[in-house]
């Protein structure tokens, strides 16, 4: 018996050894990997710092500082957030991205969600997407100036319209309606982005599961808010960012459109992005760099405040299929 225990100890003694022979490497690896972690991830440290994070820092300083971009700073405190707001070109290029963002962001959606229900089982589907991708593969710049020439008072829509007899087109590009016709051409020029994401996550969702609606009798609304919606939620959050990020920093379509080569557009145009450039670049005057500074911070916080907000409204426990 006393030798039956004494095998038993020396089989867990080197049991106990062999397991610890075998966490030793497993423990050494963990060690070195650990060790290669700081040099793969300090050249891209140090660039982020240089070309973000150092930028972000010296953009919220000088928005507390008076500053014309030559010559000494002069503290100025939290006063340029204040004139700012109290300025009414600003509050009205507030608005403007706010329009942007919610009104032309739920119309762009809107399309792209009816052009995938609508693409989804056409055939040909691959040349269709191509041709509402197009214009994203154009510069904006081109964009702008080709709507600019559409929209124009002998241009095509106005000749469209008197060919249907609308005698007296509206003045697209006149001050009061520029705005609209800019938020038309983003919104155009955004849905087929928007389409080609949504269509490949829809692309990913089993025909089956169409089937089974389509045997139970569930029309088009019912199978999209019960399969397409569900099944893509992942990747509509990711659009809703995209579209958040580009809503906020709209800048080149506004300014090659309403603008010209010596004066800048109307300011009922204007986003808070123009509102910065606007105050660093003025065609005459003297540059405020402050409150130019100061726009870009109020647009930075609100752009990181609604991510995180969609982010949390749309999160949702991954679905398998």
């Amino acid at each position: 018996m006393t030798t039956a225990v004494s095998d038993g100890a020396r089989r867990v003694r080197a049991g106990r050894a062999t397991a610890a022979g075998r966490a030793a490497p497993a423990g050494a690896f963990a060690r070195y990997r650990k060790r290669l972690y700081v040099p793969f991830v300090a050249p891209a440290l140090l660039l982020y710092t240089a070309f973000l994070l150092a930028p972000v820092a010296a953009t919220v300083w000088i928005s507390l500082h008076t500053w014309a971009g030559a010559g000494p700073m002069e503290w100025a405190g939290v006063s340029n957030y204040e004139r700012m707001f109290q300025d009414p070109v600003f509050r009205q290029s507030f608005s403007n991205t706010l329009l942007l963002l919610l009104g032309g962001g739920a119309v762009t959606f809107a399309l792209s969600f009816g052009l995938t229900m609508l693409l989804r089982d056409m055939k040909g589907r691959s040349a269709a997407r191509s041709v509402i991708f197009f214009p994203n593969i154009v510069p904006p710049l081109v964009v702008s100036i080709l709507w600019g020439f559409l929209f124009q008072a002998d241009g095509l829509v106005n000749a469209a319209l008197r060919a249907i007899g609308i005698a007296h087109p509206p003045a697209w590009l006149a001050e009061e309606n520029q705005f609209k016709v800019i938020l038309l051409g983003i919104v155009w020029m955004s849905t087929g982005y928007y389409t080609t994401i949504i269509m490949a996550a829809v692309d990913r969702i089993p025909p089956y599961l169409y089937e089974d609606c389509a045997l139970a009798g569930a029309n088009a609304w019912q199978r999209f808010r019960h399969v397409t919606l569900p099944l893509s939620w992942d990747v509509i959050g990711i659009c809703a960012v995209l579209w958040t990020i580009n809503a906020m920093k709209t800048f080149e379509f506004i300014i090659a459109m309403a603008g010209s080569s010596s004066a800048l557009p109307a300011t009922s145009t204007w986003t808070a992005s123009l509102y910065a450039y606007a105050s660093a670049f003025m065609p005459s005057g003297v540059p405020q760099y402050g409150i130019a500074s100061a726009s870009a911070v109020v647009t930075l916080v609100m752009v990181a405040v609604l991510v995180v907000l969609i982010r949390r409204v749309m999160r949702r426990d991954a679905l398998e299929f």
